[in-house]
């Protein structure tokens, strides 16, 4: 799963992004060669960014698309996941967030990694799954442009 041969540590994680989900993968989230298997850090980066648009949308939501997802560097039992998000961009029916990945190793406290980064497209539905418009009486995004 990884691309990069070394990690850059970081000192600092951002702080432009908004921390939406912070857990710890366990053993029984590896995969055959002992990392965390993709597909569970897939649906915790789902859960993580779903979390602004929720505020927003005020009803239910469906995710429709990953847009693009890029993992950078293992991610190991014990690691503490931060998932930092924003808003890239509101439409009439859907919400894009970016979601930003770092993990702060069990071995090296205070220095963190990104590990994974994501776009994903959210859509407001209304009670029979159809698309329906998102309210934007008081859609105030911080860092997006009207």
């Amino acid at each position: 799963m990884s691309t990069e041969s070394s990690p850059r540590p970081e000192s600092a994680l951002p702080q432009d992004r908004e921390l939406v989900l912070k857990v710890i993968p366990m053993p029984a989230d590896t995969n055959g060669n002992g990392d965390i298997f993709g597909g569970w850090v897939m649906a915790q980066v789902d859960l993580a960014g779903a979390v602004l648009p929720a505020r927003y949308v005020r009803g239910r939501m469906a995710t429709v698309a990953v847009n693009q997802f890029i993992f950078k560097q293992p991610v190991r039992v014990g690691d503490i996941l931060s998932f930092f998000s924003h808003v890239t961009r509101v439409g009439n029916t859907s919400i894009t967030v970016q979601v930003e990945v770092f993990a702060e190793r069990f071995s090296a406290q205070g220095q963190y990694v990104k590990v994974t980064e994501a776009s994903l497209t959210y859509v407001a539905i209304d009670n029979e799954g159809r698309p329906r418009p998102i309210p934007k009486d008081g859609l105030n995004i911080p860092g997006l442009a009207a």
